[in-house]
C-alpha cells in the first residue's frame, strides 16, 4: 500500500476514534441519536452496551481464548495467538470499538445532565461503562489517550481535540476510581430509569450500584501488588469489604451478575451469530488445559447424563475420538495434531453457546468471591478464605445449572444451594480439590485463579488480564511458543495511529518503552 493510502487510511480511522458512532440494528430505538439534539438517554445506553459487549465476544473466542488455552486452532501457518504470535492489525478492532462507544457513553453521561432530561443514574451508569471500557483499553495497551480522547468537537466554538495526547497507566487508573466513587454516589439516589434501555439489568438501578463497586474490587485488586500503589488499594478493599460495606453494595447472588443476555431477537442477536459462521465457530480445538480439568474434576458443567440437555452438556461440547480430550497448546507447525473436543456450533445442537443468552458475560458473582478470596488468603480481610472459595465453586456451577445439585426440578430450587450441600461437598473431595488451608500462599493463589478461570469463561480478556497479573492458572508451556515462551503483555498500538497521531504515540513510546508485545504495562512492572 503507497503512502497517500495510509493516509487515507489513517484519516478515516481517527474520525473513527475520535468521533462518535452508532451501530446499525438499533434503528428502532435509536435513529441516529448522536445527530440528534433531543436525544434521551434512555436511546443511548442499549447501543452502546450491546457494542461494547459485542466487541468483546469476539476477541474473547479468537485472542483471549487462544492465548489462555480455551482452544487451540489447527494450524500450521503463521501468526497464530496460541504461538503467542499474531498481525499487528489485530490491536484495531478493539481500539476502534471500544472507542466508538466511550464516545456514546459520555454522550449519555451529557444527556443525562442536561436540565432537561437530567438522571443521576443513567450519569452513573454512563460513569461506570467508562470506567469499565477505559480499564479494557489500558489493560489491553497500557497508555493511552483519556483525559483527552473523544473530544473532537467539545462545543460549537472550540475545534475540539484531534490528536490526543497519551495518559500514563496510573493516572488512567486513579481517575477510574473517582469515576467508581462518584458513581456509588449518584447510584444510591435509586433514580428510576426505563428497563427497556438497560439489557443488562433490565432498569434495576442497585444492580448497576452493585456492578459498579465489584468493578472497583476487581481494578483495585489489578494494581494491588504495584508497590506505590499498593497499601492505599489494599485499604481500599478493606474500607469496601468490611468497615464501610453498607455504603458499597456489591454484588452477592448469581441474579445480580452483571450479563448482558443475548434474546435472538434484534437489536440482541449475539455477535457469534450474526459475526461468525457455523463452520468457524465449531473449528478450533479445545485446549487440553481447558478440558482435562473439567473432565477429571467430573465437573457438572460438562456433564451430560445428569445435568445434560438432549444428549448435550451445558456448555455445548463436543467430545472427539478421545472422548473429552483436548490439544495441547503451543505444538510445533507440522506435528500433525488431529482435532478432539470442540465447542458445537448452532446448526449441530441447539445446546451451543454460539447462540447462548449467557456469552454476554461482563462481571459474574463467582469472579467477585474469587477476588475475596484471594483478599482473605492474603490477610487483607477478615473473612473466611475457603468460605470465599467454595461459594465461587459453587456458583460458577449454578449460574449455569440453576438447578445443581437437583437435576431433576423443574424450576429453580425454592432456596439456592449453600456450599454446605452435601451433593457438592461430595463433588469437591471427588474432585481432589478440597480447599487446604495448610496450602503455601502461593498454592492458595494458584487454588484460588484456576476455579477463577473458570469463572472468567466468555468474560473479554479477563483471564489474560489475571494471568498477567498473578501467574495463575499455571498454564503449560508448548514447544512451538514464540516470544521466548513469554505470556503477550500487551497488543501493540494500531498501526494507523502511528502516522495519524505520531508526536504523541512516540512519546507513549518513549514513556512506557518499545510497541512490542513483549513491554509490560505499568501495572505488570514491579
Amino acid at each position: 500500500m503507497n503512502k497517500l493510502s495510509y493516509r487515507i487510511l489513517s484519516i478515516i480511522m481517527v474520525a473513527i476514534l475520535i468521533l462518535p458512532s452508532c451501530k446499525d440494528g438499533f434503528e428502532e430505538v435509536n435513529t441516529d441519536p448522536i445527530n440528534t439534539p433531543s436525544a434521551l438517554p434512555q436511546q443511548l445506553l442499549a447501543p452502546a452496551l450491546a457494542g461494547v459487549v459485542s466487541s468483546n465476544m469476539i476477541r474473547n473466542r479468537n485472542f483471549n481464548n487462544e492465548l489462555m488455552q480455551v482452544t487451540v486452532s489447527i494450524s500450521d501457518g503463521d501468526a497464530t495467538v496460541f504461538r503467542y504470535e499474531f498481525r499487528n492489525t489485530i490491536s484495531d478492532y478493539l481500539w476502534n470499538n471500544w472507542y466508538i462507544q466511550l464516545t456514546n457513553f459520555k454522550d449519555l453521561y451529557a444527556q443525562a445532565s442536561n436540565p432537561l432530561t437530567l438522571n443521576k443514574s443513567y450519569q452513573g451508569i454512563s460513569l461506570i461503562s467508562q470506567a469499565w471500557v477505559y480499564s479494557m483499553l489500558t489493560d489491553t495497551y497500557g497508555d493511552i489517550p483519556y483525559f483527552e480522547s473523544n473530544r473532537a468537537r467539545d462545543s460549537v466554538s472550540a475545534p475540539g481535540i484531534k490528536e490526543p495526547a497519551f495518559d500514563k497507566q496510573k493516572d488512567i487508573y486513579l481517575d477510574i476510581f473517582k469515576k467508581l466513587e462518584e458513581a456509588n454516589v449518584l447510584l444510591s439516589a435509586n433514580t428510576a430509569i426505563a428497563g427497556s434501555s438497560d439489557p443488562v439489568f433490565n432498569g434495576n438501578v442497585g444492580n448497576w450500584r452493585r456492578f459498579g463497586n465489584s468493578l472497583y474490587l476487581r481494578l483495585l485488586l489489578r494494581l494491588s501488588g504495584k508497590a506505590e500503589v499498593s497499601e492505599a488499594c489494599i485499604a481500599k478493599i478493606k474500607e469496601m469489604v468490611e468497615t464501610n460495606a453498607s455504603a458499597y453494595p456489591i454484588i452477592s447472588n448469581n441474579g445480580q451478575s452483571a450479563i448482558l443476555r443475548w434474546t435472538g431477537n434484534a437489536p440482541y442477536t449475539s455477535p457469534y451469530v450474526n459475526g461468525v459462521r457455523d463452520q468457524d465457530f465449531r473449528a478450533p480445538a479445545i485446549a487440553s488445559f481447558f478440558i482435562d480439568n473439567l473432565r477429571n474434576w467430573s465437573d457438572p458443567r460438562i456433564n451430560i447424563s445428569t445435568y445434560g440437555t438432549g444428549g448435550v452438556n451445558r456448555w455445548g461440547i463436543a467430545q472427539g475420538s478421545n472422548g473429552f480430550a483436548g490439544v495441547e497448546s503451543g505444538y510445533v507447525p507440522g506435528a500433525g495434531i488431529s482435532k478432539q473436543a470442540y465447542f458445537y456450533s448452532r446448526d449441530q445442537q441447539t445446546m451451543s453457546l454460539q447462540h447462548e443468552p449467557l456469552a454476554g458475560m461482563i462481571m459474574n458473582y463467582a469472579e467477585v468471591q474469587f477476588i475475596l478470596a484471594e483478599a482473605a488468603a492474603k490477610g487483607w480481610i477478615t473473612g473466611s478464605a475457603q468460605t470465599y472459595w467454595e461459594t465461587g465453586v459453587l456458583n460458577g456451577i449454578t449460574l449455569w445449572l440453576p438447578t445443581y445439585p437437583n437435576p431433576t426440578a423443574s424450576g429453580l430450587p425454592a432456596t439456592a444451594p449453600t456450599i454446605a450441600d452435601p451433593v457438592f461437598r461430595e463433588y469437591l473431595t471427588a474432585a481432589d480439590i478440597d480447599w487446604d488451608e495448610s496450602l503455601s500462599l502461593d498454592d492458595k493463589m494458584e487454588k484460588i485463579h484456576l476455579q477463577k478461570y473458570y469463572a472468567l469463561f466468555l468474560t473479554d480478556l479477563q483471564q489474560w488480564f489475571e494471568y498477567r497479573r498473578s501467574g495463575h492458572p499455571k498454564l503449560p508451556k508448548g514447544p512451538g511458543l514464540r516470544n521466548n515462551g513469554v505470556m503477550p503483555a500487551r497488543m501493540v498500538y494500531p498501526v494507523y495511529v502511528q502516522s495519524a497521531n505520531p508526536t504523541n504515540y512516540k512519546l507513549a513510546v518513549a514513556a512506557q518503552g518499545q510497541d512490542l508485545i513483549s513491554t509490560q504495562v505499568w501495572w505488570q512492572k514491579p
